[in-house]
């Protein structure tokens, strides 16, 4: 991974929890490692433990950042919310998983939040 792509992604999470806290998410963790890799974000909202996805693009050249998130993520990222919960004792309570894409067009970033963006492969 080269350190633009880095950065650009390091910034993506950045403006995300700006964004989710806004909205009243409280940041629990950020780039959260397990053996099946990393989780962006984890929050709560409300009763919910929330498992966040950040996609960060430069314009829409390479498609929307929510199409990026494939059946093969979304089961890793739902092993990785295991390995979460497992680890915090949070079997007791609700998770989703959202995705945030930030859009970097110009040096202007917009910010769309998928809420509820899959549930867990069975």
């Amino acid at each position: 991974m080269t350190f633009r792509r880095q950065s650009l992604g390091v910034l993506g999470e950045d403006i995300a929890c700006s964004e989710l806290r806004r909205r009243g998410y409280e940041i629990l963790q950020r780039r959260y490692r397990t053996r099946f890799g990393e989780i962006d974000i984890v929050a709560r909202e409300g009763i919910y433990t929330v498992f966040v996805e950040v996609k960060t693009r430069e314009g829409a050249e390479f498609g929307d950042g929510a199409e990026a998130m494939t059946e093969w993520k979304q089961r890793r990222v739902a092993n990785m919310a295991v390995d979460y919960i497992a680890r915090n004792d949070l079997h007791d309570r609700p998770c989703r998983f959202d995705v945030v894409v930030v859009t970097m067009t110009d040096g202007e970033s917009s910010v769309e939040l998928y809420p509820h963006a899959f549930d867990a492969p069975a």
